[in-house]
């Protein structure tokens, strides 16, 4: 029986308060903060009515570590999940130290000035968090997250040696919008135009953003979609925790609508991330449009179709070659239909919920900050087929 403080009421704020709602012999009390209060109010009705639970709605500014110290000593929670910015990890970080909580987060650090993606930041914690006998679980989402399950399931089970690894994410759904995406537009964008990077043979590969790509032919029906080689944040310490690993990639599909609306957007300067004058005032284009573009969580209602993430992973067992592929699928509408919520939201909020779970049982429980990977992954593999994101592994 523990309390649970969440911070972040978007999309996966969202479904992580259903979810935990759905687990009370874990998560007895739960609490949602955001800096705007009616979103967390919206939730915890919604929450109320799926599930009859209560729960505690406040305002924070996460970027003031004083004030998040404040709401912390006021509630006296278990755990801080945060599905905030990421921008505001460190803060928190800061405020779960100062008051002696466990922390976990979706998403590595990234400083609002630069769409870097790197973890020395949150790294920089170990020794402070295993010194005050914390833990602080990073990146407790689906990729990062789940992913990361997969393979330390998949090198503890199946393989002797990993050689290989391609990380492919697949959104089959259409919401019908001309452009949109399916969670914080300002994140979103800024991953997809940074430039793509892979691991090969002991060092990093940069590409040009989205230059490279392949068509993969994705199971139970969703057939082959073109994907694209992207940088993502949980090859930086897979490639640290994986024996034997010589390459790996992370693939992302995109419809060539949304590519089309991405360069000209692009071209037209609206995905900078600098300010820019516009009649004395500073403006930067991303966040201008982000603030035009529809909220990820009012695409629920509108989203059809599934996602398909997963691993497909090349290496040997036994003196022999073996080819592994672990994949998920998730159908927006069921999403919607359990929590109000389509399945991108979903397949991060679930991951976190059961992350905390973990964390809150003993389950995965070390002082320090640690990755996905470097727990046991059977438990969590096991709560994911009973939380509402079953998997399967097939060899190709």
């Amino acid at each position: 029986m523990a309390h649970v403080l969440i911070i972040g009421a978007g999309g996966v704020g969202s479904v992580v308060a259903h979810k935990c709602a759905q687990v009370p012999s874990v998560f007895s009390q739960i609490s949602l903060a955001s800096r705007t209060k009616c979103k967390c109010d919206a939730i915890a009705a919604s929450v109320m009515a799926r599930t009859g639970i209560d729960i505690a709605t406040f305002a924070l500014d996460a970027d003031r570590v004083a004030d998040s110290v404040a709401l912390i000593d006021q509630l006296k929670p278990d755990l801080l999940l945060n599905v905030a910015l990421p921008y505001q990890d460190l803060a928190l970080m800061d405020a779960c130290l100062k008051t002696g909580v466990d922390y976990l987060d979706t998403a590595n650090y990234e400083p609002p000035d630069e769409a870097k993606f790197e973890y020395k930041w949150q790294w920089a914690y170990r020794q402070p968090f295993e010194k005050a006998s914390l833990t602080a679980l990073l990146g407790s989402g689906f990729d990062p997250g789940v992913t990361n399950v997969f393979c330390a399931w998949a090198q503890k089970h199946h393989f002797d040696e990993i050689h290989e690894l391609d990380i492919i994410d697949c959104n089959a759904g259409d919401h019908g919008q001309h452009f949109a995406t399916n969670f914080n537009p300002e994140i979103n964008i800024r991953e997809i135009t940074q430039r793509g990077r892979y691991w090969e043979h002991g060092e990093w590969v940069e590409t040009d953003p989205l230059s490279w790509s392949m068509t993969y032919d994705f199971p139970e029906g969703i057939g082959p979609k073109k994907c694209f080689l992207m940088y993502h944040e949980e090859l930086e310490s897979l490639v640290l925790h994986l024996k034997g690993l010589k390459r790996a990639r992370f693939w992302m599909t995109f419809s060539e609508q949304y590519l089309t609306h991405l360069r000209v957007l692009e071209n037209v300067g609206m995905t900078r991330i600098d300010p820019v004058d516009y009649n004395g005032t500073p403006v930067v284009p991303l966040q201008f449009l982000k603030a035009v573009l529809p909220e990820p969580a009012s695409l629920g209602p509108l989203t059809t179709g599934r996602t398909c993430i997963g691993c497909l992973l090349k290496g040997i067992k036994d003196g022999r070659q073996k080819q592994l592929y672990i994949y998920n699928i998730c159908n927006h509408e069921d999403a919607y239909r359990e929590v109000g919520s389509q399945a991108i939201s979903y397949t991060t909020g679930v991951p976190a919920m059961i992350g905390a779970m973990m964390m809150l049982t003993g389950a995965w429980k070390r002082p320090g900050v640690w990755h996905m990977e470097q727990f046991d992954p059977d438990p969590f593999m096991a709560a994911l087929n009973q939380h509402g994101l079953p998997w399967q592994a097939i060899e190709p």
